[in-house]
């Protein structure tokens, strides 16, 4: 029986509840990570593709930058040869290439939005399966793996991890700075 029906109730469920409701929690757990690693999975895919497009649309709007620029220049040169006719050609195409830009610029800001929005979902999950992950492990060994405060005594590799430890080595070297440890 699946747990899961949508990636939100992964990162909102209580696993205490889920694991004290199962008739066998080894078994729950298991399911419940191999869940968790496929939405995990998905939500990478997904990252993952929301980057790319954000550096997709990034290029597009470069490319069309330097259109703007060659507009700019033929428009120039048409009005030093006397042409006033294909300058005025050349400025009516550099403003269409302008409202473009425009459109593409919040096609972007709508991409960099939902990439971020998926690499914080994907975060979570990631935290969500570790904490899965030790539940099984504090369960293996006989220990109460439906407490809410299930202690860390130990980091779990589940992705993402090298982003993570540049987060936390930022965090501590603050803590360091504020503190006046070296």
């Amino acid at each position: 029986m699946p747990y899961f029906s949508r990636l939100t109730d992964i990162v909102t469920c209580n696993l205490s509840s889920i694991i004290s409701q199962a008739d066998d929690r080894k078994v729950a757990l298991d399911e419940i990570i191999y869940e968790m690693k496929e939405g995990v999975a998905g939500a990478e895919r997904s990252t993952n593709t929301a980057a790319k497009n954000v550096s997709r649309i990034e290029i597009e709007i470069g490319e069309q930058r330097a259109e703007v620029d060659n507009w700019m220049k033929t428009a120039q040169e048409s009005m030093s040869d006397g042409d006033e006719s294909k300058a005025r050609q050349a400025l009516e195409r550099k403003h269409e290439v302008e409202d473009l830009i425009a459109g593409l610029e919040q096609q972007l800001k709508a991409a960099i939005s939902t990439r971020d929005h998926l690499r914080t979902m994907m975060h979570a999950l990631q935290a969500r399966l570790a904490d899965a992950t030790r539940r099984l492990q504090l369960l293996a060994t006989g220990e109460d793996a439906t407490a809410e405060n299930v202690p860390d005594e130990t980091t779990l590799e589940v992705g993402g991890s090298s982003e993570r430890q540049g987060r936390i080595d930022a965090e501590l070297e603050t803590l360091r700075k504020q503190m006046g440890v070296d």
